[in-house]
């Protein structure tokens, strides 16, 4: 680990590494991890605004906090996991994989933190990034320069504000949950804990025998599914998992083929309405077995499944029957100092639980702005294009050698998001090899060919499930060229078909330049060139 001290070379001058990351979660690991694996790259830094490397499960320590994807493919290709004790693991399983996986690549002395990027401009005389990064500590800033810059920021650490009036009046302990509280014991407390995604699912049974009352709040509704494994077989996962030669290599084949195969469900074809019709069934059938009656009106919900993203079951709708925990959908009004007011009364509260998301979507690489070729800046493209979006997921024209990691449209309905940061990676290192290779020393994709490839995107998710009507953090919140219809979260396609394109880059679609030199470099898929 590194300081921000360690930063600084005479005062001003900035430090310098070939690679530069925002991040240091997944996606940046699997960076690191990758450039010393395919190239022997080490000469790479990482700036982290936490105290610990593990972004989102650093971030997110709220009770019950677990993975919604199977551990089979919630973990990198190349460093599988014997070790998992479920099916869907916790928070702590997790961070103890990628601090295991980063201190065998070496990458924690190479990490910096509690630091925030504010902002990162492309210095064109000499084809680097210049990185101005803010010392959490001391407030000093300081400047890092690189060759290539990557972005890691994930997409579920920057939490929501609420949008209701009065938190500011509340006299006691209100928090969101990745901002959790460890120093306010819940015990014979009355909670308030509000939004019923993945995350409040999973708190409210976590809590639920040690609070005095629990009043969870909704406003939307969400399918639920069965736990994938059932409790008296999870034992049996790990034990294979640990002691069966392979046997994760064949899971994870296994659980990457039924989730592509789910896939059909997003279109809006007579196929994927069939597929969808018997998920909705099996669905609504669990929880109107596993949920009290009183609260099926509030939970079952009238739209597609699919179009949200969906819950597997962690004991929350078991929870609701407990004579404890309340469910209400009614509107609140405000918080007040006792607790929270709708139009039938005050609600007492001792703690106020936030789980009402992320900031997603147009707001990815929040806290940090990226200038470019001329000044333009992320927000200023993105406007020109409609919303946001980045060729392959990954590239923007103007901006020369840089590259975000599950960036606009990376984002998966039905499988892993370690999948598909790892294809991005993969990409971008195939994209750069000519510059390792001393062939050029600048890569820029073509704004034709990102506009093109973004105008596909949002058409084709326009015909899947995704934009059948359901209120979703997949969509920008300032819509659209057409309106609220810009999905700038997820990809439209399977995982499959984005391992391919990531395998084999069209060329064509970019352009390759020597600095200092006006000429331009033509790069082939045999690596040759060729002088325009």
């Amino acid at each position: 680990m590194t300081t921000a001290e360690d930063n600084r070379r005479d005062g001003e001058s900035p430090s310098f590494s070939q690679f530069a990351c925002i991040g240091s979660g997944f996606s940046a690991i699997c960076l690191g991890a990758t450039l010393k694996r395919w190239y022997g790259i080490t000469d790479v830094r990482f700036f982290e605004k936490h105290s610990q490397l593990g972004g989102t499960w650093f971030a997110n320590q709220y009770p019950g906090a677990a993975c919604d994807v199977p551990s089979a493919l919630y973990s990198f290709s190349f460093e599988p996991n014997p070790e998992w004790t479920r099916p869907l693991p916790y928070r702590s399983e997790l961070w103890t994989y990628l601090k295991r996986v980063a201190d065998k690549y070496d990458l924690p002395k190479r990490m910096t933190f509690n630091v925030n990027v504010e902002r990162c401009e492309w210095i064109e005389d000499r084809s680097v990034w210049r990185l101005h990064i803010r010392d959490g500590k001391t407030n000093a800033v300081f400047l890092h320069e690189s060759q290539f810059l990557f972005t890691a920021t994930g997409g579920l650490v920057q939490p929501r504000k609420l949008d209701i009036p009065g938190a500011g009046t509340f006299t006691r302990p209100i928090f969101h949950s990745a901002q959790w509280r460890h120093d306010v014991d819940l015990t014979g407390k009355r909670v308030v804990v509000f939004g019923n995604g993945c995350t409040g699912a999973q708190i409210v049974p976590a809590i639920a025998d040690k609070v005095a009352h629990l009043t969870h709040v909704v406003r939307t509704k969400h399918w639920i599914y069965p736990f994938p494994v059932s409790e008296e077989n999870k034992k049996m996962f790990a034990w294979i998992a640990k002691y069966i030669p392979g046997h994760m290599l064949v899971q994870r084949f296994i659980v990457f083929f039924a989730t592509e195969k789910a896939f059909q469900g997003f279109y809006m074809t007579e196929k994927g309405a069939e597929f969808r019709a018997k998920r909705r069934a099996s669905a609504e059938r669990y929880m109107r077995k596993k949920a009290p009656e009183k609260y099926h009106d509030m939970l079952i919900p009238e739209f597609e499944v699919m179009c949200k993203r969906r819950i597997f079951d962690p004991g929350y709708l078991e929870s609701l029957n407990r004579d404890n925990v309340t469910l209400t959908d009614k509107s609140v009004l405000e918080i007040v100092p006792e607790g929270v007011r709708t139009k039938d009364g005050v609600i007492e509260a001792d703690v106020i639980v936030l789980a009402n998301g992320f900031v997603t979507g147009d707001d990815y690489c929040l806290g940090t702005e990226i200038v470019g070729r001329n000044g333009d800046t992320v927000r200023r493209h993105w406007k020109r294009l409609g919303g946001a979006g980045a060729y392959n997921t990954t590239a923007m024209s103007g901006f020369p050698n840089f590259f975000a990691i599950l960036g606009p449209n990376s984002a998966t309905g039905h499988t892993s998001a370690i999948m598909a940061a790892e294809n991005t990676i993969n990409y971008a290192l195939r994209i750069i090899k000519p510059i390792l290779d001393g062939k050029a020393s600048v890569a820029e994709v073509k704004l034709e060919a990102e506009k093109t490839y973004v105008d596909k995107v949002q058409t084709a998710l326009r015909q899947t499930v995704f934009a059948s009507g359901c209120n979703s953090w997949y969509f920008g919140k300032e819509g659209g060229k057409e309106g609220k219809d810009w999905n700038p979260a997820v990809y439209p396609w399977t995982q499959a078909h984005f391992w391919r394109r990531s395998l084999f880059p069209v060329w064509r679609d970019w352009e390759f330049s020597v600095s200092g030199v006006s000429s331009r470099v033509r790069i082939s898929g045999s690596g040759r060139e060729s002088r325009l």
